[in-house]
Formats: structure tokens, sequence, C-alpha cells
């Protein structure tokens, strides 16, 4: 028997398809020392039972090409080897069946082409010619994407794995991880049945067991086991040819295999398993099938395929997979843990990741960083909501169920609902607000007229929603009087120490270093000059700073600022989220009814933009930052949660002769993409620069003190960039614009949409995308060129634009 090696600099965990593809790419960047650790066989967890579709389009360009790196690895992988692989490219079909399904799938194709894949619209004859067993009565078209495909799943991992020890990786079966020796936030070694290994990097690519193991160490990984049923026919005459078929109307997929089908499908009633703990032995195991539940997607699918009522059927499988909360899996470093990676939590769809997720996760583990922006699968994307297993199933259930159900525009999750709260909850509930969430936290989107007999609920559809008119309504009084929004959800961290400001200036990459009372927008690079964070510090004292970011970003933003603080410092990162309620105040009229209920001086003399002050409203203590993202004159107010409802009250009271109105988060978002202001995570991040962004205001130049980031962004102010932030704005007022719609510049594809929204100002649909040229991109290749937008196929003519649509010189904020 071989021994296992005393030391290694990285020890992955899990032999299915997604540790394998780590180990090999870890092997092929260097790192010769990585050992797999499999505690039983190779792919005897959840790889050797996967379904196999391979397919690569995803709302996400960078998530895409991640899938599309384990397409063209799939296509050498063999001939690297020596070991089949079951692929082939025989492409994938996605069929309409209704009309607002084949909105969907207009849309599909339109993001497809934005992200550089061959997406072909078809006629329900032409879909009928590519995969000729199946009726087309209710079809109302189909999209093809000739590069997708299918493999074997075991065959696939079998293949990564010999390539990994290639490669100079070792693997081990039959060794099982018992422990992890960490000592001061690190790894230091791995436990197993077989003696110990010391460690640099652990990667923990155990499929479900990877919730249980991580647990024990303090690590979170939300993801639910989920039974997961298909039926294998025997053969039939389906030609090998057969492309994939996904009927997503009929919640149902299909794949050929050795002359029969492979059918299965996401019924709307699933059912997660192993609630209790994944029972002792399970592996190369499967779980009885439920022939009730499958009835319904067979049914679905008889509609589809006649042939399959006389098939033979040589198998049904039950098998559980795992499936996380929002439906993306999860990658890499977790928060808390220094070099303790994951990768987990594949939805059903890892062996399409498998190549991309283990490629992206080697680079992590070697470079300390991801070779592009993964922030849709970060594991730093979860928070409070995601320690409770409760909440974490009962979301997951409703994710499974929609996994083939229309993915709508702005569509919120109605499971696990409400889970954190306001303390203005019920005033807004009962004023007619309908209610989204982010991170746990019920956030009003918008506000219904009750006493028109407006409904506070969400009516989905790929035209102008039933929001629209009451967004609009809210939108203005921003823009002329003024609104109340509840933002309570922000996330909000206390820097505090003797070395604070010397910390945060690392960090930050404008100048946060001035009096106490300043408050500075900023971005937090990396080393390449992309933007982590995004987000507004207000100094409070000399050694206290209070920091402010998105509901969404809670997690992530705390990690990569705690972990950049550099060693030796006196400053001490603490989040402080549940101690503070915000009410923001913003409009023309904003100033005048905080002033009737406020005794200080608001003049713009007194309390300038961009500055914060401790003041009293209606009598209680308020943290008031002069801050807007709506683009008007306005306040945020961060008090205690039990001051906010006293508080509101005033306001309200005190706002009713200036047209003071609720406003919520939908309305937000068309004032901020008429001001042009960026969202992280959508308009910038890791991939973005300031420069490239449009934000080279807020980094400082010159000085003798370096921040992170510096250099790359001095290279760029000297060298130029490739690719520019624009607004994009279509001539015809009638265009939706959602985010993703190809940009064309002199008829050559540039770019992609990041937003798309309605300015209800303007009375036009906005976009902000980046223009992107190979030989360079300046204000005058943007401004020079003539644009078109493809929406859902279509072609529209637009206007480019550098400068905010709405009060371009920023008077109105300042005044």
């Amino acid at each position: 028997m071989k021994e296992l090696p005393r030391r290694a600099r990285a020890v992955v965990i899990g032999g299915g398809i997604v540790g394998c593809s780590t180990a090999y790419h870890l092997a092929k960047l260097g790192w010769t020392d990585t050992v797999l650790l499999e505690r039983h066989k190779l792919t005897s967890g959840t790889t050797f039972h996967a379904a196999g579709l391979v397919g690569q389009l995803r709302t996400s360009a960078n998530i895409t090409q991640l899938l599309g790196y384990s397409v063209e690895l799939y296509r050498t992988l063999e001939a690297e080897t020596g070991l089949a692989t079951g692929w082939k490219m025989n492409g994938g079909l996605r069929l309409a069946c209704n009309e607002e399904r084949w909105a969907e799938v207009r849309r599909q194709a339109t993001t497809a082409r934005s992200f550089g894949l061959e997406m072909q619209l078809l006629t329900p004859k032409e879909a009928q010619e590519l995969w000729p067993l199946m009726t087309i009565d209710d079809l109302v078209g189909a999209a093809f994407l000739p590069t997708d495909g299918q493999a074997n799943p075991s065959d696939i991992t079998q293949a990564l794995a010999r390539g990994a020890t290639m490669a100079g990786a070792s693997i081990f079966e039959d060794v099982e991880v018992t422990d992890l020796d960490i000592g001061e936030g690190r790894i230091r070694a791995v436990v197993t049945t077989r003696g110990r290994i010391e460690c640099e990097r652990v990667v923990v690519c155990a499929g479900q067991w990877t919730r249980a193991f991580a647990a024990r160490f303090g690590v979170n990984v939300p993801l639910v086991p989920m039974e997961h049923q298909y039926l294998v026919t025997e053969p039939f005459g389906v030609p090998s040819n057969l492309p994939t078929l996904r009927d997503p109307d009929r919640l149902t997929y299909y794949k050929e295999e050795v002359g029969g089908l492979v059918m299965g499908g996401y019924e709307p009633n699933p059912v997660p398993w192993a609630v209790d703990g994944i029972p002792e032995g399970f592996h190369f195991s499967l779980l009885n099938p439920d022939l009730d539940r499958f009835e319904q997607i067979m049914e679905q699918a008889l509609g589809r395929v006649p042939a399959l009522e006389t098939a033979g059927v040589k198998q049904l499988l039950n098998g559980p997979e795992s499936f996380t909360p929002d439906g993306n899996f999860i990658l890499g470093e977790a928060p808390g843990l220094r070099n303790f990676f994951v990768g987990a939590g594949f939805n059903a769809f890892g062996i399409a990741s498998g190549g991309g997720a283990g490629m992206a996760l080697a680079e992590w583990v070697a470079k300390g960083e991801p070779p592009f922006d993964l922030w849709p699968v970060d594991i730093r994307r979860f928070g409070r909501p995601h320690f409770d297993a409760d909440w974490i199933r009962r979301r997951t259930v409703e994710a499974y169920g929609k996994h083939y159900t229309m993915a709508w525009p702005s569509e919120e999750h109605s499971s696990a609902r409400p889970f954190r709260t306001s303390p203005l909850y019920d005033r807004l509930k009962a004023q007619g607000a309908c209610f989204g969430e982010k991170l746990g936290w019920e956030r009003p989107n918008w506000f219904a007229d009750l006493q028109a007999g407006e409904a506070p609920r969400d009516v989905y559809t790929y035209g102008r929603p039933n929001w629209f008119s009451a967004v609009a309504r809210e939108h203005r009084a921003v823009r002329e009087a003024a609104a109340v929004f509840d933002q309570t959800s922000f996330a909000k961290y206390s820097l505090k120490g003797r070395d604070a400001e010397k910390a945060l200036s690392w960090i930050a990459s404008n100048d946060v270093a001035g009096a106490p009372g300043s408050v500075v927008y900023t971005q937090m690079l990396n080393d390449h000059g992309g933007i982590e964070c995004d987000l507004t510090t207000a100094r409070l004292a000399e050694d206290e700073y209070y920091i402010v970011t998105g509901t969404g970003f809670a997690t992530h933003d705390f990690d990569w600022i705690a972990r950049n603080i550099p060693e030796g410092l006196d400053a001490t990162l603490e989040d402080v989220t549940e101690g503070h309620s915000v009410l923001v105040l913003t409009g023309p009229a904003s100033r005048a009814v905080l002033q009737k209920v406020c005794d200080d001086d608001l003049s713009n003399a007194a309390f300038p933009y961009s500055t914060v002050r401790t003041i009293t409203v209606a009598g209680r203590a308020v943290r008031a930052i002069r801050i807007s993202y709506s683009g008007e004159l306005g306040w945020e107010l961060h008090l205690p949660m039990a001051d906010a409802p006293a508080v509101y009250d005033a306001l309200m009271a005190a706002g009713r002769t200036d047209g003071l109105a609720n406003a919520g988060y939908r309305a937000l978002e068309t004032c901020r993409l008429e001001k042009g202001y960026r969202f992280w995570g959508i308009d910038v991040g890791p991939d973005h620069t300031p420069i490239e962004a449009g934000l080279g205001f807020a980094v400082r130049r010159g000085g003798a003190a370096d921040f992170r980031g510096r250099a790359a962004i001095e290279r760029q102010r000297l060298e130029g960039v490739k690719k520019m932030l624009v607004c994009l704005v279509p001539e015809d007022p009638a265009v939706l614009l959602l985010g993703r719609e190809t940009i064309y510049r002199d008829g050559k594809r540039a770019g992609w949409l990041t937003s798309g929204g309605f300015g209800h100002t303007i009375g036009r649909s906005i976009g902000l995308g980046y223009v992107r040229n190979p030989d360079g991109v300046d204000r005058a290749h943007v401004l020079s060129g003539r644009y078109e937008l493809d929406v859902g196929g279509q072609r529209f003519a637009c206007w480019p634009h550098l400068a905010p649509l709405h009060d371009p010189q920023g008077k109105r904020l300042r005044s």
C-alpha cells in the first residue's frame, strides 16, 4: 500500500469531479505535491449518478466563461490522458411553449451573443429536424447552442484523476479525513485514518458531506441534499448525435445514451434528503425511486416524446444532489479561516461546472485570488440566514422547484420569510409596501396605493411590470419633493484603534485621512486595481471610522477589510449592523422636512455634503450622514433600532405638506441609473478598475502614502484602458432594458449592458455597460461611435453618454 506523504502543499478532500479537477489543475500549476484524499472510491459520492448534461449559458458572463472552459477541457482530455470521457459536443436545444417563455429564450439568445456564444433561434419545425423524436404541437420556438454537449460523469472524473497523477499529484482512496489541525486561524495539517499530513491549504470538495464537515471548523456552507430522479430507457434507435434537450415548460430534460434516452426533471414538490444527517456508509448508493412523485414528470415527458410510452425502462435512478438556496454553486476561501477552500453545492450541473470550477479553485489556492470575478458563486455571498438550517432547507426547496420555471426579471423568493425585519416593517406593510428580500432582510421594493385599489403584489413579466406606475410616483417624489427609504439592511462596521487611519488608508483607494466629521466614498482595490469593495466611510473620531456598504456584501466586505489590515496595526473591525436602523431622507424638500423635527442647523454652510454629524431628531440622537444614492439633496439617518419608529413617524408627519412619500428599492434603482451611479457586483467588481468604470475621481493621486492597487491604477492612467463604462439610452422610448443586452458599435459587437432599467425623469430606458476595444478606449472613441443594442434579437439605435443623465454637475446633491 502506498504510504501517505507526511507533508503536502495542498490537500484536496473529495474524489468527485470537482475534487479531481482541482487536483488536476493544481498539478498543472506546478503544485505537484498536491494530495487528493477520497474516503471511499473516486466518484462514489454523487458524481457516479449524475446525468451528465453540459450546458454553458448562465446570466453571468464569467460563470458562462467558466462553463465554457469545461467544454474546452473535455474536448481534449481523452487525447491527453488516454482515458475515454464520453464527451460529445452534440449541441443543446431549449424549447419554448408560450410567448412569455419565448421572450425569455430570445433574451437568453441575446445574452449568449453578449458573452460570445453562438445561440440560434429556431422555428418549431427546425427544432424537430434536430430532435425528430419530439412532438411540436405546442411549441412557439426553440434555441440551439451548438457547443453544448454531454459526458460520462465517472469516465471524465477518472480522466481528470489520471491527468492529475500524470502531472505529479497523488491520489489516495479509502482514506478518511477525521480532523484538521488549526492554529491562529490557519490550517496546519489534516488528520486521517492513515496518519497526519502537514499542509498549507485544504480544499474541501466533499459534495453533500461538505456542510457538516466544514461546520466542525466554524465554516458555513449552506447546501441541502435533494432527491433527484431520472429514467434510463433501453435502446430504441435514438440517434447518437441527438442534441441534449431541455423542455422547461414541461420541467424535463433529455440526452441520448447507448441508443436510448435519459429523461429527468425538476418537480415543483421536491424532497430534501438526509434532514437528520447522511447515513454512514453511503457511497455508490442510491435512494429508492419515488414513483408517485416521478409520475408528474413522466406525464409531461410523454406529451413531448410519445415513444417513451413503449420504450423499455432500464432503470429509474433516485440520487441525492447538493443544492443551494440561490441555485448557484459555492467556491472560494472561507471567511474567517485562512487557507480553507470550498468547492461544493453544484445544483445538478456539477459535470458542466467541473472543469472550470476546478480550474478556478486551483488558481484561487495557488495565487491567492480567482482568475476572474466569481461573485455569483463566492462563498462570501452568504450571511446570517444561511446559518439557520431550517431557513436554508426551505429556501433550497424553493430554488430546486424553480430550476425550470420562468426566470422573471426582478423575481423575489417567497420561502422562509420574513426572517429579518426592520423596526418599521409593520408600519410600512400597513401603508402598502411590497417587500423583497436580501440576505434575509425584508426590504420595501415599492408601495401600492391602497386607497386606489392597488395590491402590493408583484406580477412578473418580460414586458412593463405592474409596479411601473407606483415606482414612477416614488421616483417623482424623490426628484420633485422628498421621500423616505428604509435602508436598515445596510451592512455597517466599526473600525477602531490607534492605527485605524493607517489601516484604512492602505485598504481604501480614496483619501480617508480627513478630520473627524468627514465622509468619503471610496473603492477598495486588489493588486490589479480591480474593485473589491465600493462603500462609504465616515470618520467619527481620530481612532474610529463608521463604514457603510450594501446589504448583500456584508460578509464579503467585512472579510476583505479584515484580511487586509496590515499585521501589527492597532485596528479592530466589528460588524455593528444589528445595532443601527437607517432611514434615508432625500429630495429637494428633504432639508425643510428634517428641519421641522430637528433644532440643529441643517444649512449647507453648517452641514455640507459628505460630512457626518450627530443631530437630534424628534428628541432622539441620530448619526446623520449627508450623502445620497438618489442624486438629490439628502441624509442617511443612522439611529438605534428602538428609535426608528418615533423618528419615522415624526418625519412623515412633518413632511405631509411637503409631499413626503414612502419609496422603495426599485425607485432607488431608477434614480441611481439616471445619475449613472455604479452598483458593485453588477457594474463594478474585481474585473473592473475605477479608471475603466469612470470612478477615477475617487482614487488618490500623488502623495507618499501607498494603498493597495495604486501601481495598477497609475499604470492605467498612463497607458489607457481597453474598456470603459458608458451609459446608453435607446432612441425608442418603448424599448425595455434589463441588462446583458449586446452593445454594437458601428455594427460590431463591443460589449454588453451590466445594468438596465427605466429612467422616469427622462422617460426612457437606461443601460450601463462597458464598451470594449483591444486597441484601447477613451472618451473620443466612445462618443464617436454609432450604437445599437440587441434586445431579444432586435437591434435598436441608442445614444452614448459619459456624464450623468440627471443633474450632471451634481448641484442638486450639494445644494
